[in-house]
């Protein structure tokens, strides 16, 4: 089973997560948004302490908060970020959407994309790997990163008890419920939710208590 260590970072509270296969000390750095350098040096001392190799710098979608730490770990990793293809021009202009939501220069520097990720893609992390789901709607390129041994990172669509905010340019609440209905709350019950921000959950417990996602 892949092991997973949370961050929270930035003013916005978001989860940074390392995501590793223990045998291998193979990993991916899922929404790298660490902000200050103390935020910054924790996680790349987890990684060093660990004996961690990253091989993936993944984004589950392209808005500013989930983008502070990523030049700092490509540059360190020799990775480029990637995101959904339909993302991409969110990438482009995340420094527009920290001027808009902040009000001020933040230092948001961006590597060049990498290779856009797609619906169905697996992406080896040692001896598992992740499975790309597009669930648009947050955004259009919003993605949840599934494991088969029952973990799944949801980003900005999916959290405790509630879903992502849709009034945003590309949102769309009904594409939302729909992407989360027909492929998350679908992955087996026991699955376990890491979303973009705030605690953990299940897919059971969405399946039950979400009232964004009921019936």
């Amino acid at each position: 089973m892949l092991q997973v260590k949370t961050f929270e970072v930035n003013p916005l509270g978001e989860n940074c997560y390392v995501v590793y296969d223990e045998p291998s000390r193979r990993a991916a750095v899922v929404d790298a948004g660490a902000y200050r350098e103390e935020e910054r040096r924790a996680v790349e001392a987890f990684i060093e302490d660990e004996g961690l190799l990253v091989e993936h710098l993944l984004l589950t979608h392209a808005h500013f908060d989930h983008l502070f730490g990523v030049d700092r770990l490509s540059r360190r990793f020799g990775l480029l970020p990637r995101c959904h293809e339909a993302d991409l021009p969110l990438y482009a202009t995340a420094g527009e959407q920290m001027l808009l939501f902040m009000h001020r220069d933040m230092g948001l520097v961006l590597p060049e994309a990498g290779a856009p990720l797609h619906e169905g893609d697996e992406l080896p992390v040692g001896g598992e790997s992740l499975r790309v789901i597009h669930t648009p709607g947050h955004t259009p390129g919003g993605i949840c990163l599934y494991a088969g041994s029952g973990l799944v990172f949801t980003g900005d669509s999916l959290f405790r008890r509630s879903v992502g905010r849709c009034d945003l340019p590309g949102g769309d609440a009904r594409t939302l419920v729909r992407s989360l209905c027909e492929k998350v709350l679908t992955l087996p019950q026991a699955t376990r939710v890491f979303p973009g921000h705030g605690p953990q959950t299940s897919v059971g417990e969405e399946r039950r208590e979400n009232p964004y996602l009921a019936g």
